[in-house]
């Protein structure tokens, strides 16, 4: 079996960051370099001549596998210039390393795996991709630097890439193989054809309206220049444009006499409620807000990143939240868009007004229309329509599973099979001691929603006050406690997983290689590592796990909030959360291949909603992806699962 470590260093005019798919249309490949097995690695030099793209197809083709660290970029430049790679003969080491809870890139991966410094990354790198793989900047004589240019740097470029196939290899033969490519269980196996799945979902992309994006930036570019004049008309002159943020506090303060300590959103949202707001101040506010919105920043990054056939691919990550094994989202970010402020047919009529450069005149808030259709600009192609369905609370159904739960379980059965209560009426009911049919709407808000929202995963007073702000929900701490009290009264089984995780997580740590089981989760050390085994048989990874002389645990991680690799504290509620997320991302995982299978053909997936294009036909509807993603997988007997769909030809929020 023969194995070949391959990467390659290319040059482009586009800036990388409009995405691989963008990038990769007018980039040529200049350096290859690349090991066989345990040999020595070489680098080829694709500028003079020497080594020609057959040559490279012709390695392709004696690989058995093909190591690559984030394959996803030298496949699809391969693919532009005409190599072929099948996905199947590729073993990507960024993917493996994800899918354990490490870091993405191989220079992090060398200092977390102790790789020796003279395999790791050159750190001259850097400097030298600046240079030969993008064009320099208009003020240097030299606009393209070439190995005829600058010779001397050109031979460290190649040691540079030499370098990092070594250090690649190493990589390679340090990281944990239970979740990627390691004898082959079923749990395996199943990961490796899902990571085949979604290479396949990010190469079909979707289809992109151009022309909405275009209309849409035009019409922010009109109303930015409007707002400013306003801001400009409001304050005398004190405030060109209400984008300047020390400027409008400073006015508020010594013209209206109104003290804010900051212009985010949530915070002018929450200004703009108040009845007795002085009319300068309301309107002040206001236009900072839209003149502030982010946006039409998606616009752009979409118009950037689109391919020459108006479609919009990579985006998506496998295993980009790599604690939980959820997918992150990467370009035009499609986990993270904003909230449709109007819905329905106004969204509609906003689309076509925007596009017939006509939105100025017919509606007042004109950023309300443009970050309402940010969704539209994803449509079908021309025959097909988008068929979309939502995994119905997934994470409330799978917490009460996995804990045993069973009266909350009944309750989703009798929901789904129309005989039962909502489940925030339940809840309600249950802390309130009254019927579900008892409950009033503000109850159901108070002591159902929010609750379920927030205590789930041992939030108390501090989670419980952070979910009711969302939901403009103030209540005096004595209340909030008394409500948490009764959630977890109501909740003995899931409470119980909380300390019965925790308690295992400890147990294990002080035995390595014994398992310790906690319902249908069992708890492993294993060397460094503490291991979770999902129902699914994937695993869920915390490297460097520690018990300190308190009993808190600790691991080694990627910190959300500093971006570095440093220690991070969990617990029981923070486990079961991870635990919860994950199993759920399995049963998306699991109906995401079965829609697949019925030629459903998934374009996107967002959280627990699958976006899927297909032909427009009767054959293919809402109910038939309602039921393909409601079907349990086989590990997962006894799990209640729904979900809600719809077709559209337009990408949308459903109502």
């Amino acid at each position: 079996m023969a194995t070949l470590f391959f990467d390659c260093e290319t040059y482009c005019e586009t800036p990388i960051t409009h995405g691989t798919h963008a990038y990769a249309e007018g980039a040529s490949v200049i350096l290859a370099s690349y090991a066989w097995d345990d040999g020595p690695a070489a680098c080829l030099d694709m500028t003079d001549g020497s080594t020609s793209l057959a040559d490279l197809q012709n390695l392709m083709d004696k690989a058995d596998t093909v190591v690559i660290q984030n394959s996803a970029f030298d496949r699809t430049i391969l693919r532009h210039v005409g190599i072929n790679l099948p996905v199947n003969k590729v073993h990507d080491t960024m993917v493996q390393a994800l899918s354990h809870s490490l870091p993405g890139s191989l220079d992090k991966l060398c200092q977390v795996l102790n790789v020796p410094t003279d395999l790791a990354k050159d750190k001259d790198g850097k400097r030298l991709i600046h240079l030969f793989c993008k064009p320099q900047a208009a003020n240097r004589k030299i606009r393209i630097a070439t190995r005829l240019t600058h010779p001397a740097d050109w031979e460290l470029f190649k040691n540079y890439a030499r370098l990092d196939i070594e250090a690649m290899r190493e990589v390679y033969k340090r990281l944990p193989k239970w979740n990627y490519a390691g004898p082959q269980s079923n749990s395996r196996r199943d990961e490796l054809e899902l990571w085949h799945l979604d290479q396949k979902i990010n190469d079909r992309g979707v289809a992109v309206d151009t022309e909405l994006a275009s209309a849409a930036l035009r019409a922010v570019e009109r109303l930015q220049k409007r707002l400013a004049s306003e801001a400009k008309e409001l304050t005398d002159g004190h405030v060109e444009a209400t984008t300047q943020r020390d400027k409008v506090i400073a006015y508020l303060a010594d013209h209206l006499g109104y003290e804010v300590e900051d212009l985010k959103g949530a915070s002018i949202e929450r200004i703009l409620e108040e009845t007795q707001l002085q009319p300068e101040v309301r309107e002040l506010l206001a236009n900072r807000l839209q003149a502030s919105a982010t946006s039409p920043a998606k616009y752009k990054v979409l118009l950037r990143a689109v391919s020459k056939d108006a479609r919009l691919r990579g985006l998506l990550q496998f295993c980009g939240a790599s604690r939980t094994g959820r997918f992150g989202g990467r370009v035009f970010q499609p986990q993270n868009l904003p909230r449709p402020v109007i819905k329905g047919a106004a969204v509609e009529e906003g689309i076509e007004a925007l596009k017939a450069n006509t939105v100025d005149l017919l509606f007042d808030n004109v950023m309300d229309i443009i970050t309402s259709a940010i969704r539209g600009c994803i449509v079908a192609e021309k025959g097909k329509k988008l068929v979309i369905a939502d995994l119905s609370n997934i994470e409330g159904r799978m917490l009460a599973w996995l804990a045993g739960e069973h009266w909350k379980l009944d309750a989703f059965r009798a929901y789904d099979n129309g005989t039962g209560h909502d489940l925030y009426k339940i809840t309600a009911a249950s802390i309130l001691n009254k019927k579900p049919e008892d409950i009033t709407k503000d109850e159901r808000q108070v002591s159902g929603k929010v609750p379920e929202l927030a205590c789930g995963f041992q939030g108390a007073l501090g989670a419980f006050k952070t979910m009711g702000a969302l939901y403009g929900l103030e209540l005096p701490d004595v209340t909030v406690i008394a409500i948490v009290k009764a959630w977890r009264k109501a909740h003995p089984n899931i409470t119980k997983l909380w300390y019965g995780l925790e308690e295992a997580c400890r147990d294990a740590v002080s035995s390595p290689g014994v398992v310790k089981r906690v319902g249908k989760l069992a708890v492993q050390r294993d060397g460094a590592w503490l291991r979770i085994r999902l129902p699914s048989g994937r695993y869920l990874c915390y490297p460097g796990i520690e018990c300190d002389e308190a009993g808190k645990l600790s691991y080694m991680g990627v910190n959300a909030y500093t971006k570095k690799w440093e220690r991070l504290k969990t617990y029981g509620g923070k486990l079961t959360e991870n635990v919860t997320q994950a199993a759920s991302r399995d049963v998306l995982c699991y109906g995401m291949r079965l829609a697949e299978e019925a030629g459903y053909g998934v374009v996107l997936h967002v959280h627990d909603e699958l976006i899927c294009e297909v032909p427009d036909s009767s054959e293919f509807n809402a109910k038939s992806l309602e039921v393909i993603m409601a079907t349990n997988p086989p590990w997962a007997d006894g799990l209640p699962l729904a979900a809600q769909g719809f077709e559209t030809y337009r990408y949308r929020k459903e109502d």
